[in-house]
């Protein structure tokens, strides 16, 4: 059975730009996948090659067992979602409307409960929706679309806190109810951590960490304490992060501790924190997890 998303020595140049750079990824879904990074790291470049709307300067791409490209049955089954999401000038309930012609899994009445959720004005034009009202609108595209290939390229932008959380809840809940393979590109890493099975990190434009959710979750911990004890308690081990205040010390270790490591850091008096989704990110994003340091290239 081949994978929901293949993706094989992927590179997409820009002039004198590698936003791509030898990405290779497998996906087998259900599975919602957090696709994180900074800014200009490379995942919506990834996102709009997925959803065939940019030719990748090299590699190959099949989505759902086939190429993107030329396959409007592919293209029904997959739908985009992007920060940016540009809409005609029409209104609210036309470009819903629009849009279920184009899912063959359309849901009407979840459009519709969303709507209701985001309040949504139906007969507004677009063009004259608040931003965070266009992202309601694509979130309601998004998820009402139940395609099989789900795409998410940051969604919430200028959504405000309850209004993301209410993305959230519909997400996971329509998810379990029809499964499907699910793209999440976020910078709130430990906001929607709830939603991710797995985290795909990019850097420069290449893959730096792929790894189920839960591995990722406390795969490093923050040891502090008097610096003398933290020294002995850290002695012989990989430390990613050292930091002196005063007779005070604090560490973050890589790798999972045992009861042993516990009884014995109480005994010391240290305090333990494993660290969270977004921070070990954050260190793997830094290099903590990449054997190789990318590098810009030149694009001919």
């Amino acid at each position: 059975m081949s994978a929901t998303i293949s993706v094989s020595g992927l590179s997409r140049c820009y002039r004198s730009h590698l936003a791509l750079d030898g990405v290779t990824l497998e996906v087998e879904g259900p599975v919602v996948v957090g696709l994180l990074g900074r800014n200009g790291a490379g995942k919506s470049t990834l996102m709009r090659i997925l959803a065939a709307q940019e030719r990748p300067s090299s590699g190959h791409v099949s989505v759902l067992g086939g190429p993107v490209w030329e396959n409007d049955e592919a293209l029904r089954r997959l739908v985009l979602v992007r920060e940016d999401q540009e809409y005609p000038d029409v209104k609210v309930r036309d470009a819903v409307r629009a849009a279920s012609w184009f899912h063959p899994n359309w849901s009407a009445g979840l459009a519709e409960a969303m709507i209701e959720d985001f309040e949504l004005p139906p007969g507004r034009a677009i063009k004259k929706l608040s931003r965070g009202m266009r992202s309601a609108l694509g979130i309601v595209v998004g998820i009402a679309s139940r395609a099989e290939v789900t795409l998410l390229d940051e969604p919430y932008a200028g959504l405000d806190p309850l209004a993301r959380r209410t993305f959230y809840e519909r997400l996971l809940a329509d998810y379990a109810e029809h499964p499907r393979t699910v793209l999440l590109s976020t910078h709130l890493i430990d906001e929607a951590a709830g939603l991710m099975e797995r985290v795909v990190l990019i850097d420069h434009g290449r893959v730096v960490l792929d790894a189920p959710a839960d591995d990722v979750r406390g795969g490093a911990t923050a040891v502090t304490g008097s610096a003398s004890s933290v020294d002995r308690f850290v002695a012989d081990r990989p430390v990613w992060e050292r930091r002196l205040l005063g007779a005070q010390q604090s560490v973050v270790m890589p790798g999972l501790l045992d009861e042993v490591d516990w009884a014995r850091a109480q005994q010391m008096h240290l305090d333990l924190k494993p660290l969270s989704l977004q921070e070990m990110v954050v260190y793997a994003a830094g290099g903590a997890w990449r054997s190789v340091r990318a590098k810009e290239e030149a694009c001919v």
